[in-house]
């Protein structure tokens, strides 16, 4: 049987092709709701198996931006650069919590916040701390809102919501430990971005 040899090149073309496979494949599973997990993490998870090439950097976009992914970004780009890559941030971005000029790291997560005021109507939505800023009242949160939060996209927003419509109301941050698909490290994550 004969041996076949791929050049660097071809190889790095196949990966590129599999990880836009992935890609497609963990959407259309998101769509259909059976996901366990965001449809990023698959194409996440190939990218580890490619690394970026040298010079490159590889940052996932989220939140009130218009089109949230993972992109490649050069070695010595900025937060402003990755947003705009994303397609620039949305009219309800709240820009001035992010420091747009503040140099990208390959693999790190680039949170674009939406602004959130207690004036909006949305009643408890959002309590302000003194020195603290804003933060997500699980309590009464709508799923745009809990989709604003790292980590948590359009699935796990549904189900903080509907944990809270059959159990109550939040009694702490640790309760979203009983929410599946939320464990301790997420928990920590959250838990000076949201109130019960």
């Amino acid at each position: 049987m004969p041996v076949i040899s791929l050049s660097r090149q071809q190889v790095v073309v196949l990966g590129l092709a599999l990880l836009g496979v992935l890609a497609l494949a963990g959407t259309r599973l998101a769509r259909t709701g059976t996901a366990a997990a965001p449809a990023r993490s698959a194409p996440l998870g190939a990218l580890r198996a490619t690394p970026a090439p040298r010079g490159r950097l590889v940052v996932d976009v989220v939140g009130a931006v218009r089109r949230a992914g993972l992109y490649r970004l050069h070695d010595g780009d900025r937060v402003f650069d990755a947003v705009a890559k994303a397609g620039g941030a949305t009219t309800r971005a709240d820009l001035s919590a992010l420091n747009l000029a503040a140099p990208l790291v390959d693999g790190t997560q680039v949170v674009v916040p939406a602004r959130v005021s207690a004036a909006t109507g949305s009643p408890g939505a959002v309590t302000a701390t003194p020195g603290a800023g804003a933060k997500v009242s699980l309590g009464s949160a709508t799923a745009e809102q809990l989709d604003t939060l790292p980590g948590i996209g359009p699935v796990t927003a549904q189900k903080i919501i509907d944990w809270r419509t059959t159990h109550g109301p939040f009694r702490s941050v640790d309760a979203l430990d009983d929410v599946p698909g939320i464990g301790p490290a997420r928990i920590e994550q959250l838990r000076d971005l949201v109130t019960p």
